[in-house]
This record gives C-alpha cells, structure tokens and sequence, in this order.
C-alpha cells in the first residue's frame, strides 16, 4: 500500500480533515496514550505538551492507501501501522488511528486509515528525531506490495512522479489521455493543504502534485499547472482567504503569475525537446535493430533456400536410382523388351519423374512464398514503428509550439503587468504633486 507521512503542526486542522464529514464512515479506531476520548482533544493534547518544547512540528501523520482492487483487513492496517511505528522510532508514543470509506470513482467502496503520533517524548521533554522518514516509508511500502503480491507502482520509488517536468514519455502520453477530473484536482489541493503547515511545505506539497505556488491579483494566492491554468488556493483547498494567509504570510515574496507560466512554458518546452529526442534515439535504435534483424532473416532463408534445395536434389536421385532398379538387365530385361514391360516401365517411370518435378517446384514456390510473407512482416512491422514515432514526434512539436506560446504570450503578459505599474505609480506622483502657486506682484496698498 502507499504510504505517505510527515511531520507537521496544526492538530485543530489535521483533526478536522480525518473527521471530514464527505467520507461515507469515519471511525476512530484507536486512542492510545491521551487522557482525552476525541480525536480534537487528544491531538490538542499533543499540542499543549509541545509547548515545553521548542519542537513546532509535534506530530507525525501517515496514511495508508491499499491498491483499488485490495481488500485489508482492520489488522493488516494496524499491523502496517506497527510496522512503521517501529521503523520510524516512535514505539510506545501516543497514537491515534482513523479509519475512512469512501466512493471510488467505480462506485466502489474503498478503506484506507490514517494514524498520527505524537512526537514529544514527555520522559525527556524532546521530540523524537525522524530522519530519512520518507524513504523508510518506502522501504516498508514496498515490502508490503511485494507480501501481498499486489502489483507496485513505479511512483513508488519516484518522488514527486505527478510533477509533469518528471514524467517519462510513457506517462506524459497517458496524462494527456486522461485529461483531469475536478474531483482530482480538488483532492489534490485538500491533500497538499491538509500535510502542511508552513508556506515551504505546501510550495513542496503542491509541486509534488504538479502545481506551482505563486501570486494572483490584489496579492493573493493561487497556483499555476503545466498548461497556465490558475486555480485560486481559498476555492479549491475550501479554505477561507484569512486561513490561507494566516498559514502562507504574505504572497509579495512569489513570483507573479505571467513570471510563473514563462518558467513553467520554457521548463515544459525543454522537457518536449528532451522526449523528441528520446523518440529519435528510439528510432535510430528500432531502425538499426531491424535492419539486423532483417540481415539476420536474409542469412536464415538463404540458408533454408540451400538446405531445401540440398534435400531436393538428394531426394530426386534417390527417386531416380528407385526408378532405374526397375529396369531389369540380362536375359530378364530381354524378357521384359518382348512382352512390352520395358516399355510400360518407362512411361511409368517418365509420368512419376515429372510428378516429382511439379511437387518440387511447388515445394520451392511454397517456400518463397512463405520467406516473402516473413519479409513482408517484418518490413510492415518497421513502418508501423517509424509511423509511431513520427506521430509522437508531430505531437511533441505541437506541444513544443504551445508552451512556446504560452512563454511568449506570458513574457507580453508580464512587460504589460509592469508597464501598467509604472503609469499607475506616475499617475499616483501627479496626483500626489501639489499645484504651483504663481507669484504675483504687490501693488500699493488702497487708498494710497
């Protein structure tokens, strides 16, 4: 199953995601080592001891996420749990387990679990280390798809695997393919929101899942994807806009959004020409091997052709020399010449001569045709293989073409952004500018 841990802060908020009230049945499974009986409290607990440290990141969040098609049982979950508990040193630690079911997009239901853990050992009054957690968690994934024989998934052992700028071709195919479903990138930005509690770790959270943190008009927070979409943090999180910027400060230190897509485009634009040219050595590759499979395949029918040709001309003298042993000699084949029996014998032997020449030419012709299929084969074979190719490579170029759009556009976008600052901070020195007074000349005071 995929596991996927941090350290974090924010029990209030990290409570109010398990118990979210869109999954089909919430269960608190366990509360080990809290005074309190409620998921909120206990983890306020954790909280109110932290503060006698110095530790921010108090807790420790895991959940565990079976493949689609697998049925785990409630021990199998805690047994994983345990698992981990001792892998990451955190044994004996106070813990709380949840469980959620929830629709799939099959119309499935579906189990995972979430366990949390509180780092602060109260003995000592210091939070318990946890290097190399991600790959320890790792480690012990893929232990358990290899134990229940599931199939592993190559994101896996691949971090950051949504973040197109890490896709391999295959898979950038296959999300072009798929297409995005709302419901996706909504979990997304709730996941990413919900496993961080600082600016860095939902940048890092969010880049994971193929988005990129900057900022939107009027200095507020939005996020960027690979194709210049602008999605609003406070709408697709379902955070209010204080939250956001009460957890994320302020947004003036990030990039804007035009900054953001000509990076993204020119970042995309040079991965598009990284995959042509994994497609073009993919080509030189596919030709050279079947031209050595084709000079291989010429070697292997010439040297059927010959043995063919061998065994035919064996089997004609054979057939010849069964056909002269008919022929008797001495006074037995005078015999013979008299009654008409040479001659019958020859007539004979001239039909069954020429039924041997006619089955070898088939034979030969069955041959060719047989050897002319296989090139045939293997030369349709080719052509499909350099038409794959010149596909996937007129569709890189135009993928190429539109992020090289998007940068250009994005780069006029930017230089417009700045040049409308500009004349709004003129326009803000006129109107500051205090009007000139003319200076006049005294006259002569009245009545003088």
């Amino acid at each position: 199953m995929i596991l996927v841990g941090n350290q974090r802060g924010g029990a209030r908020d990290l409570a109010r995601h398990l118990m979210k009230a869109e999954n089909e049945r919430v269960q608190v499974a366990e509360l080990r080592g809290f005074v309190a009986d409620d998921l909120d409290g206990a983890l306020q607990e954790s909280y109110a001891i932290s503060r006698g440290t110095k530790c921010k990141q108090h807790m420790f969040s895991l959940s565990l996420n079976p493949p689609k098609d697998a049925s785990v049982s409630d021990e199998e979950f805690k047994q994983a749990i345990e698992r981990v508990e001792n892998k990451l040193g955190l044994t004996g630690q106070p813990r709380a387990i949840v469980f959620h079911e929830k629709y799939g997009d099959d119309g499935k239901l579906r189990r995972h679990a979430h366990a949390v853990w509180s780092r602060i050992d109260t003995q000592q009054m210091k939070a318990v280390p946890l290097p190399h957690s991600r790959l320890k968690l790792q480690d012990i994934a893929r232990d358990l798809y290899l134990e229940h024989g599931w199939t592993m998934p190559r994101g896996l052992a691949v971090t950051g695997d949504r973040d197109p700028r890490n896709f391999t071709l295959a898979e950038w195919q296959q999300a072009k393919r798929r297409g995005d479903d709302p419901r996706t990138i909504k979990a997304a930005f709730q996941d990413a929101w919900a496993i961080s509690d600082s600016r860095g770790a939902f940048t890092n959270a969010l880049q994971e899942r193929g988005y990129w943190l900057v900022q939107g008009d009027r200095r507020s927070y939005v996020a960027v994807d690979h194709r210049g979409e602008v999605y609003a943090i406070a709408k697709w999180t379902g955070v209010r806009t204080k939250a956001v910027r009460e957890r994320l400060g302020e947004a003036d230190t990030l990039p804007s959004v035009a900054d953001a897509k000509r990076d993204i485009a020119r970042a995309m634009e040079e991965k598009m020409e990284a995959f042509r040219r994994e497609v073009a050595a993919k080509e030189e590759r596919e030709r050279q091997q079947a031209q050595a499979a084709r000079e291989a395949l010429k070697q292997q029918q010439g040297e059927r052709r010959s043995a063919f040709q061998e065994a035919a001309q064996q089997r004609q003298q054979m057939e010849e020399l069964q056909r002269q042993d008919r022929l008797r000699g001495g006074l037995a084949g005078l015999w013979d010449r008299l009654r008409g029996e040479r001659k019958r014998t020859l007539e004979r032997n001239t039909v069954e001569a020429e039924t041997a020449r006619q089955r070898d030419r088939e034979e030969q012709e069955r041959l060719a045709a047989h050897q002319l299929a296989q090139r045939r084969t293997a030369m349709q074979a080719r052509e499909r293989e350099r038409q794959a190719n010149e596909a996937v490579t007129r569709e890189l170029k135009e993928d190429a073409k539109v992020f090289r759009d998007m940068a250009q556009d994005a780069v006029r976008e930017a230089e417009a952004e700045r040049a409308a600052r500009r004349e709004a901070f003129k326009e803000r020195r006129r109107s500051e500018e205090r009007p000139r007074r003319s200076r006049q000349r005294e006259g002569p005071a009245p009545g003088r």
